[in-house]
């Protein structure tokens, strides 16, 4: 029981880490400097992963049977909402501008959204899982 345990926060861990990837991306995609972006994609990366780890643990976002629940999808969701003030703070004094409060906005939704669509369908998978095995 306990390897599956870890085996789920793992598959949690990757998929977070992933939909904060696609985030960056689709950012950098939506100002048209994906191509050219680079490097710097990792002053957008970076900071949104370590707000998000220094939040989610917190509210219980990597405890499996939370995780699996359907009324708990809040936990990812508003972990992402405070991780994102603080990802935009991060970013800014990496390089050295101001943090624009639009910016704030857009990556706290974007974000927020996007983490709650991955882990719903971890939600639907773990729902199908349990059905399929008794």
């Amino acid at each position: 029981m306990r390897n599956n345990r870890h085996t789920q926060v793992g598959i949690l861990i990757a998929g977070d880490l992933a939909v904060i990837l696609v985030v960056t991306l689709f950012g950098f995609a939506s100002h048209g400097t994906l191509g050219t972006a680079g490097a710097r994609m990792f002053s957008t990366f970076f900071p949104l992963v370590a707000g998000w780890f220094a939040v989610a643990p917190f509210l219980h976002a990597y405890d499996p049977e939370k995780a699996a629940a359907p009324a708990q999808l809040w936990r990812p969701f508003w972990s992402m909402i405070i991780a994102a003030p603080m990802a935009a703070f991060l970013r800014g004094v990496w390089l050295n501008a101001p943090i624009l409060p639009l910016f704030v906005f857009i990556l706290g939704v974007t974000s927020s959204f996007a983490i709650l669509i991955w882990r719903g369908f971890f939600v639907a998978a773990s729902s199908w899982r349990r059905k399929s095995n008794g």
